[in-house]
């Protein structure tokens, strides 16, 4: 390639735990086009999870409140990313946000899913539609079918990959010292989640085992609860303080000899920086989604339940025995010694 190198975009406007699943879609990018510039848009929140890739040019942070347009902050990013005359943008997230910023970017050729009859904005926002029905349910096969519009093979590996900051390593060791299981109660869906004492009775078979677990969840109200209430059950269990600043969280992951978790970010993230998991999937949603990135020595799968068929936004399991309290603690603890 002559001249200046071309630059190509790339948006994800979804969940953190989403953004991860695009790197493999991202590592097929860089290889197609060596020579090309790749800059990654995402919302402000996200971008720690992608900053430390060293063949990634450019994160653009853009902030982001759900529900709220947030032009005073959003203008001066899309007039930059303007400027750098992108040839191609794609967009893995496929939600409205995306196709308008796609459209805003400048780029000449932008690449998005489109159902059978686009709504009048996709029509607008992409010059080149893959069609919606089309793509597989799993996240990372999603994103790279999108990406065979272009005629972009899949990469050799199609693992999840972002790194930590070296230079957190020592705050995170006060957080996380030494080596030991990580124990990930919370989820931003609770239909997700392993109920408490059932991780009480795996603390249990861990401790009698000799193996050290530590315990944590998200910052918020709801989720540190979990946490308390495990501690009522077993009040010698070892958790980790609130840590709301994403990028020592990620050094802190770093540090685990395994991470155990709900299908959720903080599993998702592990994986991606070369952590052993143990995904623990219920909902038929998860299990097409997310679980088809894993091996299946790194997945414990509960039996069949209701919730399944309801809609997806139904974020509680209202079974009388929920979907994830079928999962049984000595099921997961079987599978902990293949990986530590």
């Amino acid at each position: 390639m002559s001249g200046r190198p071309e630059k190509i975009l790339a948006l994800q406007f979804k969940y953190l735990g989403d953004a991860v699943f695009i790197t493999p879609a991202l590592r097929a990018l860089r290889a197609h086009w060596p020579d090309a510039e790749l800059h990654v848009l995402v919302a402000a929140e996200v971008a720690p999870l992608l900053e430390n890739l060293p063949w990634i040019k450019k994160i653009w942070p853009l902030p982001r409140t759900r529900g709220r347009a947030r032009l005073r902050e959003t203008w001066p990013v899309i007039r930059a990313l303007r400027r750098e005359q992108f040839a191609r943008s794609v967009d893995f997230g496929g939600n409205d946000r995306g196709a308008i910023l796609s459209f805003l970017s400048g780029a000449k050729i932008r690449l998005g899913e489109a159902s059978c009859r686009p709504k009048l904005l996709k029509r607008i926002a992409y010059t080149d539609k893959f069609p919606a029905e089309q793509l597989p349910e799993s996240w990372v096969q999603r994103h790279l079918k999108l990406l065979s519009a272009w005629q972009v093979p899949p990469p050799k590996s199609a693992h999840l990959e972002i790194a930590a900051d070296p230079k957190l390593a020592n705050e995170a060791a006060k957080l996380l010292p030494g080596k030991c299981v990580l124990c990930h109660l919370a989820t931003s869906q609770p239909k997700k989640e392993w109920p408490p004492p059932r991780w009480a009775e795996f603390y249990r078979l861990a401790k009698a085992a000799g193996v050290a677990l530590a315990f944590s969840s998200g910052t918020n109200a709801r989720e540190r609860a979990l946490l308390a209430e495990l501690k009522k059950l077993e009040p010698e269990i070892f958790a980790l303080p609130p840590v709301p600043d994403l990028r020592l969280f990620l050094a802190v992951l770093r540090r685990a000899q395994t991470v155990i978790s709900g299908d959720t970010g903080p599993l998702h993230f592990a994986a991606g920086l070369g952590v052993p998991v143990i995904g623990l999937f219920a909902t038929g949603d998860s299990l097409c989604r997310a679980a088809p990135i894993y091996r299946p020595d790194q997945i414990v799968a509960a039996t069949a339940c209701a919730c399944d068929r309801r809609l997806l936004n139904d974020a509680v399991c209202h079974e009388a025995n929920p979907c994830m309290a079928t999962i049984l603690p000595a099921t997961v603890f079987a599978a902990l010694p293949k990986l530590i």
